[in-house]
């Protein structure tokens, strides 16, 4: 029988089974409790409390580690080890904490900060040095959750939050603009310029405005050596302001596409050529003979066949297919998945709700 038989043999002095059975059980009773109020402030934050998401994550993670905490000073309570004489073990723990875990230690306190400081919170859209950029899904004692726009998760030291650059693109507001650049070849009329880029702007649909102090702008910004370059400056709705990268190629396609149907043309790098001879000829002279050259070749290649081939390779349906505007939409069903998934939520908080109701009527009815 295992009862109360001192484990002297262990070094442990006059430290039991039974009472070490029973610091386990106080252990198990203090994350048990941890892991129901955790859910009790969810569900609390799915009954539309008025309470952000970010402030019920940051107190049901402080009430998780106060009574784990508590829970561990209680099993040593009750394992035969008082606290005060726990001072002991505190001196070697520091020790270890200035040497082996100090890493560890380093995360846990900049995990502390990040849920005080609120500088960062559940939800942000961040990025950091090294590519990453993504949501934020979990603040933990020793990293942070990060899941990229390709359903990578991506688990960041919190050491890395409080030393490293960190740019949260929805801290202040779920709303950012977006610089897409764009040339066109000199001598193209700015106007008509313009009137393509905000008419590529009104048909991708995380334009925020097109009127008023946040509606899309065109900037002239400088002349290159093949083009004028210009910037289409576009503030984007709340679920595009997450997806960068997306975000930016759905512009670009829109813009490409205005900018053919307006004829204006996209340059490409340009060199001019002087002859100074071409067969006893020069100058303009020499520049006629190898232009007649060029279109006798060309009329030599050109074939029937080969444009009957082209036309059938690209039929209309086809067309219609390559047209499509593959960046819009991914980024559009990205939306409707995060959207779906918060319906889901807020669905299972109403049910909670909704039987706990229930129960509540049903044991206020029974006869007493």
């Amino acid at each position: 029988m295992l009862g109360y038989a001192p484990l002297e043999a262990f070094g442990l002095g006059g430290i039991t089974i039974g009472a070490m059975i029973a610091a386990l059980v106080v252990l198990a009773v203090a994350w048990l409790v941890s892991q129901f109020l955790q859910r009790a402030i969810t569900r609390f934050g799915g009954r539309g409390s008025g309470v952000s998401q970010p402030a019920l994550y940051t107190v049901s993670r402080l009430a998780h580690y106060v009574l784990i905490t508590v829970g561990f000073l209680a099993a040593l309570n009750v394992a035969g080890m008082p606290i005060s004489q726990f001072a002991v073990f505190a001196g070697a723990i520091g020790v270890g904490l200035g040497f082996g875990l100090q890493a560890i230690f380093s995360n846990f306190v900049s995990g502390l900060i990040l849920l005080f400081d609120r500088s960062l919170k559940v939800g942000d859209f961040v990025e950091l040095d090294g590519d990453i950029r993504g949501v934020v899904k979990a603040i933990n004692i020793r990293s942070t959750l990060i899941t990229t726009n390709d359903n990578i998760d991506v688990l960041v030291p919190n050491s890395e939050f409080v030393s490293s650059r960190v740019v949260n693109w929805t801290h202040g507001s779920d709303h950012r603009r977006i610089r897409v650049p764009f040339g066109v070849a000199y001598g193209t009329d700015k106007l008509l310029v313009k009137k393509a880029a905000l008419e590529a702007a009104s048909r991708v649909p995380f334009t925020l405005s097109m009127e008023g102090e946040r509606r899309p702008q065109v900037w002239l910004v400088g002349f290159g050596d093949s083009a004028v370059e210009y910037l289409l400056a576009v503030w984007l709705t709340e679920e595009a302001s997450r997806r960068n990268a997306a975000i930016k190629a759905a512009y670009l396609w829109e813009l490409d596409t205005s900018l053919q149907e307006h004829g204006i043309e996209i340059p490409f790098p340009q060199r001019d050529l002087h002859l100074r001879s071409a067969f006893g000829r020069s100058g303009d002279a020499a520049l006629g003979l190898l232009r007649r050259e060029a279109a006798d070749a060309d009329a030599r290649q050109a074939s029937p066949v080969a444009g009957a081939r082209d036309d059938d390779r690209l039929r209309d349906a086809e067309r219609a297919r390559l047209a499509r505007n593959d960046a819009g939409e991914d980024t559009q069903r990205a939306i409707e998945e995060d959207a779906r998934e918060t319906a889901e939520r807020e669905q299972l908080a109403s049910d909670a709700d909704v039987d706990a109701t229930g129960n509540q009527g049903a044991s206020d009815g029974q006869p007493r």
